[in-house]
């Protein structure tokens, strides 16, 4: 019985790690829908899941981080503790779910941390590689996609998402200045240029299903050829 348990553990393969990145109102959280209902139809099973956020505690952080609560703290401060969420993410959902065979999609990762505390707020390279060396190592997503928009659209998108849900008062980052939104830009496509393995940049500005099918054949000869 042992040497059973031992080989039906050894045959579960590993799922795929799938990140989705850009700025504000890129369509990360719809296309993440879309992409995981057609990986299930694929018999794939999926787990959506986003940053900050994704488990109880790091929900809390992501509650602090997008009202604004951390702020005072600085941008070192918010690095650690989006460093602490995502470790928490990875320990109880992330790293759980990959090892039992399932895909994982998730709505923003370390990336985004290098594009708004790093580049954006100025947290030194060296201090965000060094975190992610320790907490995230070598569970790095297998394919990134980075969905990119002008920035005028992004807002628009975002302001309305806002109204649509009832919200009268922008969150703390779709409140910053068109500069930082800019400085978010060129720090995702830096990123894209330095990791063209792992990071496909997918123009956005198109309808919904559009950008869906983009999406869909950049899995399919990335992570399932």
């Amino acid at each position: 019985m042992a040497e059973l348990n031992r080989t039906m553990t050894a045959e579960v393969t590993p799922g795929k790690f799938i990140t989705l990145e850009g700025g504000e109102g890129a369509g990360k959280s719809t296309q993440m829908r879309l992409l995981a209902e057609r990986l299930e139809k694929h018999d794939i099973d999926v787990v959506c899941t986003r940053e900050p956020g994704g488990t109880p505690g790091a929900e809390v952080v992501r509650l602090l981080l997008k009202s604004g609560a951390l702020e005072p703290l600085g941008p070192f401060t918010e690095t650690l503790m989006i460093s602490a969420a995502r470790d928490d993410h990875l320990n109880e959902v992330i790293r759980p779910a990959l090892s039992d065979g399932k895909w994982v999609i998730c709505d923003r990762f370390a990336d985004s941390t290098r594009a708004y505390q790093g580049t954006a707020s100025g947290v030194g390279p060296e201090i965000i590689n060094a975190l992610e060396r320790i907490v995230v190592g070598k569970d790095q997503p297998d394919l990134t996609l980075l969905l990119d928009i002008p920035l005028e659209t992004g807002m628009a998108r975002a302001n309305k998402r806002a109204q649509d849900d009832g919200e009268d008062v922008k969150d703390r980052f779709e409140k910053q200045t068109s500069e930082f939104h800019e400085k978010l830009h060129n720090a995702f496509h830096e990123l894209a240029d330095k990791n063209p393995d792992r990071i496909v940049i997918v123009d956005a500005d198109h309808q919904q299903h559009t950008v869906a099918n983009t999406i869909w054949k950049i899995v399919q000869s990335r992570l399932m050829a």
